[in-house]
């Protein structure tokens, strides 16, 4: 399996941004990490292994940038409002310094996105925000309320970062094209944020497919299990 490491001065963050990339060639799956996690997590975790075969086929490449998170969400020595410009700042960099140049690998010009706990939020709020961009999205375990951390705070950059709150009111027909999976277990400490996505989704008639599996944890093993099930999906050329 081909595997190159990546490092570049993001203009928008102000600082060197790191990424691993896995594969000669295929469609772009851009992986997010969990909660502050680094750009090799994926590998160690055993995901991109899980994906492997796809890989080796030359089906997929998949992206795996670092996080914003240290300096957005959980960094409390800042304001909320200095942790959500941070969020947005790494949002501007994940679509204008990666996802606006490997989308046009794709026919379509789109990528899929993927991410497990926190990384299934930030694949979620950025596949909601340009959804001009995804063609799908695989949240495992992802959570989509972003207000316990902005201690209370309120501001329209948080109410546009939170999709339960902005999804309910878009519009962009793309949205009605894209394969959303919303990946989940019954003992999932983030069961009830995927019902609460799902009954938005499903109030809006927008497809998609809620894998709720059964007595397991909110923990990579059943990542591992679900990220080469839902890369099945994808209708490759």
């Amino acid at each position: 399996m081909k595997e190159e490491y990546i490092k570049w001065y993001s203009p928008h963050l102000h600082r060197d941004v790191q990424m691993l990339v896995f594969g000669h060639s295929g469609y772009p799956v851009v992986l997010f990490p969990t909660s502050m996690g680094s750009f090799h997590e994926n590998k160690d975790m055993g995901l991109i292994g899980s994906a492997q075969w796809f890989i080796d086929e030359g089906l997929i490449q998949i992206y795996c940038p670092e996080s914003n998170d240290k300096q957005s969400f959980y960094n409390k020595s800042v304001s909320p409002y200095e942790r959500i410009q941070q969020h947005i700042a790494y949002d501007k960099m994940i679509c204008h310094e990666l996802v606006e140049r490997v989308r046009l690998n794709t026919p379509q010009a789109k990528v899929a996105l993927a991410g497990c706990s926190f990384g299934g939020y930030h694949a979620a709020n950025f596949a909601f925000r340009h959804p001009g961009y995804v063609s799908h999205l695989f949240s495992m375990s992802g959570a989509f309320d972003i207000r316990s951390f902005m201690d209370g705070f309120q501001h329209d950059d948080i109410y546009y970062n939170s999709p339960l709150e902005y999804l309910p009111g878009l519009q962009d027909a793309e949205l009605w094209k894209m394969g959303i999976v919303l990946g989940t277990s019954n003992w999932d400490i983030c069961f009830d944020s995927n019902l609460k996505l799902h009954e938005v989704l499903k109030q809006k008639n927008i497809s998609h497919w809620l894998d709720v599996r059964q007595d397991r944890q909110h923990d990579w093993p059943v990542w591992r299990e679900m990220f080469p099930h839902y890369l099945s999906t994808i209708k490759f050329d």
